[in-house]
């Protein structure tokens, strides 16, 4: 028995590799991050010159942390070519409600509109886009302050999960686009 589920873990793990494998041969390369020699993509040169605009509140003040953690790369930026403003809202609706009308689970959605702007004087809107996430949380008998501090943590996961959505709708974009570079100092 244990035989064979080792047999079947070895077939598994080896059609893995063969369809990684496949994909280097048709031209699979990261979008993001070092490629196999080292060196980094048009798309992680340019994210690292994405500046985040201010998104205002908490919520947005947490997405705008995880934007810029996704973004600065090594942290050298010197000159900004591009800006990216964001506007972000959570919308929250009750999803288990007792006869007594108390809610006991909130359902929050969280949306974001971006645009993506060159960093000039006259700036021009190179590309848009939207991401949404939604998560819940569970609102315990009396319990006002653990459900606030449910509510911040679930408000954190939502801001990196649209933050990353955001990065990597970004970094495709960059990598179908190399010339962006030239457009953005144009």
């Amino acid at each position: 028995m244990a035989a064979a589920r080792t047999r079947r873990g070895f077939l598994r793990h080896g059609a893995l590799l063969a369809a990684l494998a496949a994909l280097g041969g048709c031209g699979f390369h990261p979008v993001y991050g070092r490629n196999p020699d080292g060196s980094v993509g048009p798309a992680t040169r340019e994210l690292a010159n994405v500046t985040v605009s201010v998104i205002p509140g908490r919520p947005g003040m947490l997405l705008r942390q995880a934007l810029q953690q996704r973004l600065e790369g090594d942290g050298s930026l010197t000159g900004a070519k591009y800006r990216l403003g964001v506007v972000f809202w959570i919308n929250g609706e009750g999803i288990a409600i007792q006869p007594d009308d108390n809610t006991t689970r909130v359902r929050l959605i969280a949306h974001a509109n971006w645009t993506l702007q060159t960093n000039t004087t006259e700036p021009k809107t190179i590309q848009t886009g939207s991401a949404r996430d939604v998560d819940a949380f569970d609102i315990l008998n009396q319990q006002y302050f653990a459900a606030d501090l449910e509510n911040e943590a679930v408000t954190k996961r939502m801001a990196e999960a649209i933050a990353s959505q955001i990065t990597l709708q970004l970094a495709s974009w960059f990598d179908e686009h190399p010339d962006a570079a030239r457009a953005a100092e144009q």
